[in-house]
């Protein structure tokens, strides 16, 4: 009998080629994290998200069931550790959150090829035909077998799948499992997608600057409006005034939060006056 199926996406990564946070990342209309849970919930039953430790209360993860990354691991393997110890009995459908083109066939074609008695099920790349680790299925079995691995210094699951029993099937669609590191390619995949990103000013004042800890920042988004940017912004620094609580303003005058942004506009988020 097969072992029962759980999701994780992996979120605990630092971002730092990306030089923001990938999993609140929006492309059309969502995060990147919420996407790939939304996609994982249509196949498996329960959906978790792994974390670390300093990330349990950031807004976007918040909403999810958590598992904190391993902290005797570093890189995917981190997740896959916390998330195996937390149920052994548990085959882990695991997915990056950095994937914005995955989509429902992907996964469901790989729960179908799905080989129980394997250590793993993955993809093979339509590149290079190497294992894709970041959107497998990793059997109960693979706990053992990762543990012995990582114990020798290693920790890239592309690696482990080399040299154990893992059975690969061929994408339906190459272009689901192409991540997106740095804004570069942010842009060029948000336009491929149909929401272009332009680069826009931001600059806060009061509270909004102590909990962006910046007074300003440029920012390369796809948000069509000031009221998009600002749900995209709060999720990414965990503002606590919603939007209605503010004014705004473009290009220094007051401006209604449904105008459209173009590339180079400054965007000021006014908050009350204290004592007002």
């Amino acid at each position: 009998m097969s072992a029962v199926l759980k999701g994780l996406v992996l979120s605990g990564g630092r971002s730092t080629r990306m030089q923001q946070d990938k999993a609140v990342l929006h492309y059309v209309g969502q995060t990147q994290l919420d996407r790939a849970a939304r996609l994982l919930a249509e196949q498996v039953e329960e959906v978790f998200v792994s974390v670390r430790r300093d990330q349990t209360g950031e807004p976007v993860r918040a909403k999810y069931r958590q598992i904190v990354d391993a902290e005797s691991v570093q890189g995917p393997l981190a997740g896959i550790f916390a998330a195996q110890a937390a149920d052994p009995d548990a085959a882990w459908l695991v997915v990056a959150c950095d994937l914005p083109q995955l989509d429902a066939k992907t996964l469901a074609t790989l729960i179908a090829g799905r080989d129980p008695a394997r250590l793993a099920t993955a993809y093979r790349s339509s590149q290079n035909q190497l294992p894709e680790p970041l959107c497998a299925i990793y059997e109960p079995a693979s706990a053992p077998a990762l543990k012995a691995f990582a114990a020798t210094g290693r920790n890239c699951p592309r690696k482990f799948m080399i040299n154990s029993d893992t059975l690969l099937l061929d994408q339906p669609n190459p272009q689901a499992l192409e991540n997106v590191n740095t804004p570069e390619e942010f842009r060029a995949t948000s336009q491929a997608l149909g929401a272009a990103t332009r680069s826009i000013r931001v600059q806060y004042f009061a509270l909004l600057r102590e909990q962006a800890h910046c007074s300003e920042e440029s920012v390369d988004t796809a948000a069509a409006t000031p009221r998009e940017l600002f749900l995209e912004l709060k999720a990414r620094h965990a503002f606590t005034l919603p939007a209605d609580m503010l004014k705004v303003a473009v290009n220094t005058e007051f401006a209604d939060w449904s105008q459209p942004l173009q590339a180079g506009d400054t965007v000021v988020f006014i908050p009350p006056v204290a004592g007002g």
